[in-house]
């Protein structure tokens, strides 16, 4: 994989660089998706609220992140606020794993945001609501 990635790069189909911070290895992307990383970077904090079941490839806690692995269940939740890991809930309704320090309002906050399911935006266009 590294070979092809290289090639790419010498033909100016990639670049390779250092483009995540935290991550140790050689890091290649799309030239277009360089300046779209940098407007993320500099873009504010919007509080937005994200969660995948335990199943779900975007479950990269303990993979990426610092901490333990969440088991890739159905039954298991991830929180995701702005990107960031924030809550697990694992084997269904035992209990949330609070990753950062939060004040109790909060808490419940997120574990209301952690429990609702709404349905993906497609879905919910199909079904008419908004």
């Amino acid at each position: 994989m590294l070979r092809v990635l290289r090639r790419l790069e010498a033909r100016g189909e990639v670049r390779g660089g250092r483009f995540v911070g935290g991550f140790s290895g050689e890091q290649y992307a799309l030239p277009e998706a360089i300046g779209l990383l940098r407007a993320v970077r500099r873009e504010a904090p919007a509080g937005e609220l994200f969660a995948v079941s335990g199943a779900d490839p975007l479950n990269l806690v303990g993979i990426v992140t610092v901490g333990e692995l969440v088991p890739a269940l159905a039954t298991n939740r991830v929180l995701y606020r702005d990107g960031i890991p924030v809550v697990v809930q694992e084997g269904g309704a035992k209990g949330e794993r609070y990753l950062t320090d939060l004040a109790s309002d909060e808490r419940q906050a997120l574990k209301a945001a952690l429990v609702r399911r709404r349905p993906a935006p497609l879905v919910r266009a199909y079904l008419g609501k908004r």
